[in-house]
């Protein structure tokens, strides 16, 4: 058979071989993003405008302050200090952010979650008691971690740390966004803006209104 044969045949075959097509959407970097019809009623979204190449300077990859330890004088005992795209223009489009966790002896970062990352944790100092939860089934795996030890939440899942140690802890944080967002469970439930309506929490959470009330008082709604 000639070359020009055994082309048009093995073309045949592709041809006839069953079709696949793998596509996705990219990730988005906000909540929500409602479709219009109108541009002049349409904003620039999932991203930043992106600074003229010509003006870029190194200082717009660089972020000074992580030595510096967050207040933790607060109702959990736990600091959170984020460098995302908000406080670090190059971080654009680059899909990662960093953040520094500050604990005080019993310090919490209670449990949230960030909707659009994956978060990969280290221990720098102290004992952390950490931990995730699965969709459903809703499966707990936690973990004591101690100097120097690494743990992964998984996107969108619940997770926690609490300082176990017998004096400060601190941790650094990598996430796969340039603009995680962050979901703190009981301040979304019951400090949400307006509140969410009482029938649905006494029906949700088995309590009474009182019980709803005292929770919504403490989380600020």
């Amino acid at each position: 058979m000639t070359s020009f044969g055994l082309f048009s045949a093995a073309l045949l075959l592709v041809l006839q071989a069953p079709m696949l097509a793998f596509a996705y959407d990219p990730s988005p970097l906000q909540d929500f993003c409602v479709a219009v019809k109108d541009p002049k009623f349409a904003v620039f979204v999932n991203g930043k405008l992106c600074k003229d190449p010509n003006l870029v300077k190194a200082e717009d990859f660089m972020f000074q302050g992580l030595n510096i330890a967050g207040t933790t004088a607060n109702k959990q005992g736990s600091n959170v200090t984020l460098v995302n795209v908000e406080r670090l223009g190059g971080l654009n489009t680059l899909g990662i952010s960093l953040a520094r966790l500050d604990y005080a002896p019993n310090g919490l970062n209670p449990p949230h979650i960030h909707p659009r990352a994956t978060e990969i944790l280290v221990v720098l100092e102290g004992t952390l008691l950490v931990g995730f939860v699965t969709s459903n089934p809703n499966k707990l795996f936690t973990k004591a971690l101690n100097k120097g030890d690494v743990f992964v939440f998984p996107i969108g899942l619940i997770h926690f740390q609490l300082n176990v140690g017998h004096g400060p802890a601190l941790a650094f944080a990598g996430l796969s966004s340039q603009n995680p967002g962050v979901i703190t469970i009981a301040n979304a439930v019951f400090g949400s803006v307006p509140p969410i309506s009482n029938a649905v929490l006494t029906k949700a959470f088995q309590v009474d209104d009182t019980v709803i009330r005292a929770l919504q008082h403490q989380f600020g709604a």
